[in-house]
């Protein structure tokens, strides 16, 4: 690739960028699949095309594989701000609902029935309950 030391902690400081950000993305597609209807395929290729050709790119275009990393990061901090409604976007400020899901919503979309929250409850329930309160099993008697 023939990158100076500054270069190439520049590349891969980027590369961890778009790995964090891949993962943002595929927990919130996973948390929209509902909404998207297989749109999923559509996104997930073109990042993963841009990280491939940003690696294999030579020193003259690492300008274009910096501004192909940026706007995925974007994208992931854009989620991550906990000011607007995941549903409405409507502005929350301290006002919002963190839900169990890990989103932010205002005061109309808090219950998890009103924003088609994906979380199982009884599934988190049953496995909280099952690890705090393990199986106990009394040793079986011989006979005399």
């Amino acid at each position: 690739m023939n990158l100076c030391s500054k270069c190439y902690r520049d590349l891969r400081v980027k590369e961890e960028q778009a790995a964090s950000a891949k993962a943002v993305m595929e927990k919130t597609l996973g948390m929209k699949s509902n909404h998207l209807d297989g749109n999923s395929d559509v996104i997930g290729p073109d990042f993963e095309q841009s990280g491939v050709s940003s690696v294999s790119s030579d020193s003259s275009s690492s300008a274009a594989a910096a501004s192909a990393w940026s706007e995925p990061v974007t994208v992931a901090a854009v989620h991550k701000a906990a000011n607007r409604c995941f549903t409405c976007n409507k502005k929350v400020g301290l006002t919002g609902f963190n839900c169990k899901c890990g989103s932010t919503f205002c005061g109309r979309h808090r219950y998890p029935e009103d924003h088609s929250c994906t979380l199982d409850f009884k599934e988190a329930g049953r496995s909280s309950i099952a690890k705090a309160n393990p199986v106990v099993k009394a040793d079986k008697v011989g006979r005399i």
